[in-house]
């Protein structure tokens, strides 16, 4: 008997031929039940989706603790028909797809009963954004109204100049409910909040000055009334703030019920702490053994005038490119050019110059390769998902152990790969890099365990930061800190994701490491989406153990 396959006969015997008719019933009936399935997820997402969506007051996004009351019947009856889906026979992909549903609706509840960003979080209150975000989604608590301003093209045509006023007109009301929802008394979330809401008036003076605006009357009376609003609630902020003497973190327990159940990272904060501190060591201690290999070499000069330091960028860039292509790392798509090179940057005087650009003079490969970033988010643009439950960013900041782990991980592992063979000094950068993650986040975990202000935290930060490289730009440190304290795991999710990243390589190669390609071990991360990593390694292992360790301990949120 013979059966076609790839277009050629190939004999088989009766038994065989047998057991695949057998089995053609079976694999189609399998496929029914998925295509159902998956119908039945993608519509209740959309519905979930439309649900997550606050509605609106004067315009606005309500956030009222009222109306998030009215809503939980609404939340229950979702949450139960998520619940009710029998997903045991589904494939390991529609599974996925259920337990990222499952972490979002936890992310909600989480957010209603603890993190409350819009009582505790005057930051969450900015509305306007000037750049867009490396990661598929705002870093930290974001609001449903928000105006993306890097969209803007200047002079505005029409269309954009309707929209744009629209807004604004917006915002006078959306701060007079902040006023009323800002109950909390969390001192150092408030205190550094004020900072956001600052800056919010900083940039609607510079839309002023942006071609075309000044003479257009009505454009101009917008954003004076949006400016005026944001002073004022700058001053009631600041008139309010010697009242708050409450703890901003969230707790040990509650940190880990939400890693483990909302972003789906399979660690306790103990685990995480213990983690970071090895993390800090290893980088500390590898960055002298280099320092020590590369004692007879001279060390880097930093560029030292524009030119410079654009032949540096260019030139690293392409060379970074041409490593990852050449040496099948990964398939280096058209567009990973172009993504990367507005990126770039440009000269920066030392003095001036923060922790990240203090290395990219010296040689910007290393966050070159964090800027992978770059590269996904063209990819979602270019060749988004083709299900729509992963064709844009989740909600709450899940997909960070998958995003900002893996553009840690690749500053290492394409050292490790060789591109620096032919600059070693470069390679001390990469463990610097390390550190400061490693620091950073563990200051974050002290102070979400309220065994530290945010002040005490950014010290941590600064100082086991290698070379001083974090006390040159008290901006920098002051973000990043305040960021992790509004975002529990952030701080943590570019060495929490590292790791898990890691772990996940050597489980697949460990399933055939005679057969192991870290090209396909690229590309299949990069086409399963952003996901987390625990989901990405039941899909790519087909082991879900992972992931079970963390639902069979699942309670509901105390």
């Amino acid at each position: 008997m013979y059966i076609i396959q790839s277009n050629k006969l190939s004999k088989i015997g009766a038994s065989s031929f047998l057991a695949l008719c057998l089995l053609l019933p079976l694999n189609f009936m399998a496929q029914k039940t998925n295509d159902v399935s998956n119908k039945a997820l993608v519509q209740l997402f959309r519905e979930w989706r439309a649900f997550e969506a606050p509605p609106l007051r004067e315009g606005v996004p309500d956030y009222s603790q009222q109306t998030f009351d009215q809503r939980q019947p609404a939340y229950t009856t979702l949450r139960n028909r998520l619940e009710g889906l029998s997903k045991e026979n589904w494939s390991v992909e529609a599974q996925v797809d259920w337990q990222l549903l499952w972490a979002e609706m936890n992310g909600y509840q989480f957010n209603y009963q603890v993190l409350k960003p819009w009582q505790r979080d005057p930051a969450f209150y900015k509305s306007i954004w000037a750049y867009k975000s490396d990661v598929p989604a705002h870093e930290g608590p974001t609001s449903h109204f928000v105006i993306e301003l890097w969209h803007y093209t200047f002079p505005l045509n029409k269309e954009e100049r309707k929209k744009l006023i629209s807004d604004l007109q917006r915002i006078p009301d959306f701060n007079q409910q902040a006023q009323k929802n800002l109950t909390g008394n969390a001192k150092d979330l408030w205190i550094a909040g004020i900072r956001d809401i600052e800056n919010q008036s900083q940039l609607l003076s510079a839309i002023l000055l942006k071609p075309g605006v000044a003479r257009d009357k009505k454009l101009v009376l917008q954003i004076n009334a949006a400016k005026a609003s944001t002073e004022a609630f700058v001053a009631w902020l600041k008139k309010e703030s010697p009242k708050k003497r409450g703890p901003s973190g969230i707790g040990k327990a509650h940190y880990t019920w939400y890693q483990q159940n909302v972003h789906l990272v399979p660690l306790t904060w103990e685990d995480e702490v213990l983690l970071l501190k090895r993390e800090l060591a290893r980088a500390w201690s590898s960055l002298k053994l280099e320092e020590h290999r590369n004692r007879a070499l001279p060390e880097l000069r930093p560029a030292d005038s524009p030119e410079s330091y654009r032949t540096l960028a260019k030139n690293a860039a392409e060379e970074l490119l041409e490593f990852l292509d050449q040496n099948e790392m990964v398939t280096v798509k058209d567009y990973f050019s172009t993504a990367l090179e507005p990126h770039l940057g440009s000269y920066i005087p030392a003095e001036k110059r923060n922790f990240f650009w203090i290395t990219a003079h010296l040689d910007p490969k290393p966050l070159f390769s964090h800027f992978y970033h770059w590269f996904e988010l063209e990819r979602m643009e270019l060749e988004p998902h083709q299900n729509p439950i992963r064709e844009k960013a989740l909600l709450y900041n899940i997909f960070d152990s998958r995003n900002e782990g893996l553009a840690t991980a690749v500053e290492e592992m394409f050292m490790h790969a060789g591109l620096y063979d032919k600059n070693p000094r470069a390679r001390e950068i990469v463990y610097i890099l390390i550190a400061q993650r490693a620091a950073r986040g563990l200051g974050s975990l002290y102070a979400h365990a309220n065994l530290m202000p945010m002040a005490e935290a950014g010290k941590i930060h600064s100082e086991y930061t290698p070379r001083g490289w974090m006390k040159t730009e008290k901006e920098l440190l002051l973000f990043e800190q305040h960021l992790y304290l509004r975002q529990p795991g952030y701080g943590t999710s570019y060495i929490t994701g590292k790791y898990l990243i890691e772990e996940m390589m050597m489980e697949v190669a460990k399933q055939n490491e005679a057969n192991f390609s870290i090209k396909t071990f690229f590309d299949t991360l990069n086409r399963i989406g952003n996901i987390p990593v625990s989901l990405g390694r039941w899909e790519m292992t087909r082991d879900p153990s992972q992931l079970k360790a963390i639902t069979n301990a699942y309670q509901p949120l105390d």
